[in-house]
């Protein structure tokens, strides 16, 4: 309960002071910000080659080459069509769920960005 408490109090606390600078006062929201925009969630990160520029995805869901992927990441953003894919140094087409796939970037991209199909 009071947790609840201290919630609604910071939310006062805020809208009080957005009214002091004479900003419109807008409804804070707790909810987590998805990312809709960026498109359908296919991977994410686990390791990166910055010699040869590759970065290891566990795949989430299916991808093909000549797809376009955004890399997001706190201080990732890239777009890019999928021109290299390889499973255990083999040239493949797609990727299904499950694989862990060496994927060839044109930048450098951190551990724990996730992948998205565009």
């Amino acid at each position: 309960m009071a947790s609840k408490k201290k919630l609604s109090t910071h939310k006062n606390l805020a809208k009080s002071l957005r009214k002091a600078q004479g900003k419109p006062v807008k409804k804070l929201s707790t909810r987590k910000k998805t990312a809709k925009s960026e498109g359908n969630l296919i991977g994410e990160v686990t390791h990166y080659f910055p010699h040869v520029q590759a970065a290891v995805i566990k795949m989430k869901g299916p991808l093909t080459r000549g797809d376009t992927i955004k890399v997001k990441g706190h201080t990732t953003d890239l777009t890019q069509i999928v021109t290299s894919m390889q499973i255990d140094r083999v040239d493949i087409q797609t990727a299904k769920k499950g694989d862990e796939i060496g994927l060839l970037v044109s930048s450098r991209v951190r551990q724990a960005d996730k992948v998205y199909k565009l």
